[in-house]
């Protein structure tokens, strides 16, 4: 069952990544002026979200069943300002209207839809689940998306979740580099319950770094830092770091930096022989075993404690 659950996720290839650092190197060579810099931030972003028209099967039928949510909102951002926004989500709620709520913020390319497996994952484990698309994504207003941008779309869909969910406890969700984004939300909003990472970095500039091309001198380039690594320490609830053992994407190393830096009550889970794609699945059980110490959700299933069987510390 795993092995079919883990087959039937997009592939993100390590070779993408090096074509992304890249072509930002070429940039580099193009921002010689204000103009070329501005061209080289739009690009910059086309680069590290990859937002696609194209729809990965599996996850639209994964999708089916779940409830189309819209958040609307009057953008504040300075690109946007008083732009009128809409952005599309996928609610997957609980029969109990006690349970735990969480918002999922998901990574590069594709839409929400292709998230609809790992929203049934955390479904399983108890939570009733919003996903949603930035601006520039899926349904959703139409543009090209930057750091600061999806962090405005994160706080609406957190917004939406805290009207709608008054009662529940909220807990921030980000995969890939959705992670960097759900570490800025917790720490920018009073009342999250936990925070918990899948697959996260410390910044898209130590990501580079590990690219056959990180010895460029390129720190300066780059716009869209997502320097998760500075911000986490700030966060007020408890932290839970997830990775994968043999996670080529993005290095079990810069999950475990991110750990570091967080203060306790934290949790880093290094789930043996999962890569990018399918920690969830692989380690699900060791999931449900940490929301449990971390967080007090559920009940695991044996007597294990993950601090002797699921954190690797």
């Amino acid at each position: 069952m795993h092995a079919k659950l883990a087959a039937d996720r997009p592939r993100r290839t390590r070779g993408r990544l090096l074509v992304a650092a890249l072509k930002l190197v070429v940039a580099a060579w193009l921002c010689a002026d204000l103009a070329g810099c501005v061209v080289v931030d739009y690009q910059q972003r086309r680069w590290i979200f990859q937002p696609t028209d194209d729809i990965w099967v599996p996850g639209q039928v994964a999708a089916q069943g779940m409830q189309d949510v819209w958040i609307d909102f009057v953008s504040t951002h300075p690109e946007q300002l008083g732009a009128a926004v809409r952005l599309h989500g996928l609610w997957l709620p609980q029969p109990d209207e006690g349970a735990p709520a969480l918002l999922f913020l998901h990574g590069v390319r594709w839409d929400v839809r292709a998230s609809a497996p790992r929203m049934r994952q955390l479904h399983a484990l108890g939570f009733s689940v919003l996903g949603i698309d930035y601006r520039g994504f899926g349904r959703s207003t139409s543009g090209m998306p930057s750091e600061t941008l999806v962090a405005e779309d994160a706080r609406a869909a957190w917004d939406w979740l805290a009207r709608t969910q008054p009662q529940a406890r909220r807990y921030v969700f980000g995969h890939s580099l959705g992670g960097a984004v759900a570490v800025r939300l917790a720490q920018e909003v009073p009342d999250e319950a936990g925070l918990i990472v899948e697959g996260a970095f410390t910044s898209t500039i130590d990501v580079v770094r590990t690219t056959s091309w990180g010895w460029l001198p390129i720190d300066w380039l780059i716009t869209q830092r997502f320097d998760a690594a500075s911000r986490i320490a700030q966060v007020g609830s408890p932290v839970l770091v997830v990775h994968g053992s043999e996670d080529t994407m993005i290095s079990p190393q810069l999950g475990r930096a991110l750990y570091e830096q967080a203060l306790p009550p934290k949790l880093f889970l290094l789930v043996q022989g999962a890569v990018h794609e399918n920690t969830d699945v692989i380690g699900h059980e060791k999931y449900r075993h940490a929301l449990h110490e971390l967080f007090g959700l559920g009940k695991p299933t044996n007597a294990l404690s993950c601090a002797s069987n699921c954190a690797d510390n």
